[in-house]
């Protein structure tokens, strides 16, 4: 049932964001009385699997869900008809229309792509507001549960200050903003230090084993469930909280790491709360100094809240206040992405190993249906569309609007074959980088 729900998730979004982006070159060729003689969701190689006329454009599913297209009479673009460019130029066709008309038909896609992102976190500003706990209120620090973040320099118990220069208000910001650190200020034993992160640390979390977690809030040792075999099933429940161990209190579940060490065969007593009582009992260990007690790193707000363990902030926003905040929702994730692609085309930092493909993306998505983290990744999602779009490849969008930029400033057009052995090139460049994502995904799944 839960890969049902990633994939219905995966799919709802992937054609939402293919059907608004050919619209955005759709809308304006139609507009300017070019014809369009194909819209399509996902690619109808050999055949489609729903396909209807109207008018002088066909609509239509394909079955090989890897984009989708609009066919316009008249331009060089990936169905390479060559028989149609041919023939003389006819006044409904793209080559036969001015270049700023041609301009905006190509960059409609991107435009879409980019409105639809800020109009998502505007939305979502105003439904959803901001939860966020304070930085500052995380007193005793963060916890470290990625071995190369701790490599890095940080440990259990810093407070960070900074990442990048750019200071962490809130908790939420740290663990998003680490991934792409390169120098990160903390506070450690009251004195302010800054630590440089290798330029590679991208390389080094997909590394580390640890998927989905960098830092975490520090929270209580909270029993979520046993181990098979657990010497200690009988006299704990999950939910109790151990204070105290050995006499000395327990503030955070990650001091029992080192605490639980070299007690093998050893019973040791505790104190627990549940609920409103406070239980004197005892927490048996066996011969590999194991208790079988597990607990977890994350707990939801709610949670949070319950316990007291933190302050929650919920701010609500009027309809007129949604609109900055999500325009800078939308700003904010412009640069993360451009910052993204910065260290993946810079082969010191090793990220190009870290891009994915279809699976990447797929994986992203919640195994629960949660509206509200899929509109927040389907907003990135298409700034992603929307910049991977305006590269200068030819076949995309951003190389059809470098050749139609030249031909407005020299007033030039490049030559029809000239067009089909570039489009060709670009075409060749995509498949390949398709490949690569993808086969990154496939060595993923297979050596990691």
């Amino acid at each position: 049932m839960d890969i049902v729900i990633k994939l219905s998730q995966f799919l709802l979004s992937l054609s939402l964001l293919i059907i608004l982006h050919e619209l955005g070159h759709f809308i304006p060729a139609k507009l300017f009385k070019t014809r369009v003689e194909k819209f399509y969701l996902f690619f109808d190689v050999k055949y489609s699997l729903l396909k209807k006329k109207i008018g002088e454009t066909e609509y239509g599913i394909g079955w090989l869900p890897l984009g989708g297209y609009v066919k316009i009479s008249g331009m060089i673009d990936e169905s390479m008809d060559k028989e149609q460019m041919a023939l003389p130029p006819q006044p409904w066709e793209f080559r036969s229309k001015p270049a700023w008309q041609r301009l905006i038909i190509m960059l409609g896609g991107v435009t879409v792509n980019f409105i639809l992102a800020f109009i998502i976190y505007i939305g979502m500003a105003f439904v959803y507001g901001d939860t966020y706990i304070n930085n500052s209120d995380l007193k005793d620090g963060i916890w470290v549960t990625n071995p190369a973040i701790e490599k890095a320099g940080i440990q259990t118990g810093d407070k960070i200050i900074a990442v990048n220069g750019k200071k962490m208000d809130h908790y939420d910001d740290i663990a998003k903003n680490l991934y792409m650190a390169n120098e990160v200020t903390i506070e450690r034993n009251k004195e302010e230090k800054t630590i440089k992160f290798p330029i590679n640390i991208i390389n080094k979390i997909s590394n580390s084993g640890v998927k989905h977690s960098l830092v975490e809030m520090r929270i209580p040792f909270i029993v979520s469930g046993f181990e098979k075999d657990s010497p200690n099933a009988t006299n704990l429940k999950t939910s109790d909280i151990i204070t105290h161990f050995d006499g000395a209190p327990l503030n955070y579940a990650d001091e029992a790491v080192a605490r639980f060490k070299n007690h093998e065969g050893k019973t040791v007593p505790i104190t627990i709360k549940r609920g409103n009582e406070i239980i004197q009992t005892t927490l048996k260990f066996n011969n590999k100094s194991k208790s079988g007690v597990a607990y977890p790193q994350r707990i939801p707000y709610s949670n949070i809240e319950k316990l007291s363990l933190y302050k929650v902030n919920r701010q609500k926003f009027g309809f007129f206040e949604s609109f900055p905040i999500g325009i800078d929702m939308g700003i904010n994730g412009l640069i993360d992405y451009g910052t993204q692609l910065k260290k993946i085309f810079n082969p010191k930092t090793e990220a190009y190993k870290e891009v994915g493909g279809f699976a990447a993306i797929f994986n992203v998505f919640p195994d629960s249906w949660s509206w509200e983290a899929f509109w927040s990744i389907t907003a990135l999602l298409s700034i992603m569309l929307g910049v991977m779009n305006l590269l200068p490849i030819p076949a995309l969008d951003g190389g059809h609007v470098m050749f139609l930029l030249y031909e407005i400033i020299s007033g030039k057009k490049p030559s029809d074959k000239f067009l089909e052995n570039a489009q060709m090139v670009g075409f060749v460049l995509l498949i390949a980088l398709l490949l690569f994502a993808n086969g990154n995904d496939i060595y993923k799944a297979i050596v990691k």
